[in-house]
């Protein structure tokens, strides 16, 4: 690199960052939010919740569910996928003997060529027909850190029959347990906000523009059985896309709605279990390692030299510099305000503001991740992966 290039590499990463911010900026005044029923749902709801090792959180979403409003004929199937840790014991106990819900116990690890996570949706999913419940309807899949407000599944239900989709994805605003967290889990919904306007990627019948969060996924019945359900995305570690994707192969459409003011999720409590978490599956993203360094090294352009050149550069290399990090900046903050659905916080604020350090850790993060997986050493929850 000559002297005479930084300034043009500066001032193209500064324009991505801006283009981002536009994106970012769009979406926050355009993109759809989960709007509330007009009415209570007139058609059998299942809901249907895959958990392993989670007997402290799961308890939480269960008496969120008993106490939705809305959805009369609900049933809830929750399917402990061989924890040991007491899951389905406190599973349970938290239903407190509500016919609406029911507790399958798993015995049997993931079929040969099956991913946990989808084997355990398939399985529950299976019982969801044997109780009667296969037929017409809808079909939700939550994961057990999940928290709803009461309305947020007659909400989502709602949303899926007025949009004519096969699936919606309810996007739930991403809460962080740790600094850590702070740090990367907004990159979650930043990474689409700031890419793809989302009214047009919900008009769109590409897989390419597909954006899926299957934490809390709302099916037509009829299409998931159509496509095969969790069976096409059996060794899948990133099955919400990929089932979408397999929706959209189909013709058939697939909507996002950002719902952070309905619902939220906690994956990780602390930095160890996030990091354990995207070991699992960051080395699958970006289609392969050239992929990902080409992704990761135009993030680093865009959004960790331009806070370089603020802090290190001169004249027009540092002016450029301060476009660049302001763009990254406000299109963080962008982003944290459309997945929140409400004022942003002092938090919000400084993660914005450390935004150059949360796309190094990802690229770190994903540099582990695919060390781990090609040394066979990725395990999620007691399971080996690779």
């Amino acid at each position: 690199m000559t002297s005479a290039s930084i300034p043009r590499i500066v001032g193209a990463g500064s324009l991505i960052s801006v283009l981002g911010f536009a994106a970012a900026a769009t979406n926050l005044c355009r993109a759809p939010r989960l709007p509330a029923a007009a009415g209570p749902i007139s058609e059998p709801v299942t809901v249907c919740i895959p958990a392993r090792n989670e007997r402290d959180r799961l308890p939480n979403l269960i008496g969120d569910l008993r106490r939705s409003t809305g959805v009369p004929d609900l049933r809830v199937l929750v399917y402990d996928d061989a924890s040991t840790d007491g899951t389905a014991a406190v599973a349970e106990a938290a239903c407190a003997a509500d016919p609406r819900f029911s507790v399958v116990r798993g015995t049997l690890d993931p079929p040969p060529g099956w991913v946990g996570k989808p084997a355990a949706c398939h399985r529950v999913s299976e019982h969801a027909v044997t109780q009667g419940r296969g037929g017409p309807g809808i079909l939700v899949f939550l994961d057990a850190d999940v928290r709803l407000r009461p309305d947020a599944l007659a909400a989502g239900c709602a949303a899926l029959r007025a949009s004519g989709a096969a699936l919606v994805c309810p996007w739930p605003f991403q809460q962080a347990g740790s600094a850590t967290g702070a740090l990367v889990q907004p990159l979650l919904a930043w990474s689409w906000a700031a890419t793809l306007p989302v009214r047009v990627a919900n008009r769109s019948r590409r897989p390419s523009t597909v954006v899926a969060c299957g934490q809390f996924m709302i099916f037509d019945t009829a299409a998931y059985r159509g496509v095969g359900g969790h069976r096409t995305v059996a060794d899948s570690l990133t099955e919400d896309l990929d089932l979408a994707r397999a929706i959209r192969r189909r013709g058939l459409p697939s909507e996002l709605f950002v719902a952070g003011a309905a619902a939220s999720c906690r994956m990780y409590d602390d930095a160890r279990a996030l990091r354990a978490g995207y070991d699992r599956w960051l080395w699958t993203a970006f289609g392969s390692r050239i992929g990902a360094a080409a992704v990761l090294g135009v993030a680093g352009v865009a959004y960790v030299v331009p806070a370089v050149a603020l802090a290190a550069g001169r004249g027009r290399v540092r002016r450029w510099g301060a476009v660049g990090y302001l763009a990254a900046t406000a299109s963080r903050l962008c982003a944290r305000a459309l997945e929140r659905g409400d004022r942003l916080t002092v938090a919000d604020v400084a993660g914005a503001c450390a935004h150059p350090v949360s796309v190094a850790a990802v690229t770190a993060l994903t540099v582990s991740s695919h060390r781990r997986h090609r040394r066979g050493r990725t395990r999620w929850k007691g399971r080996t992966l690779s």
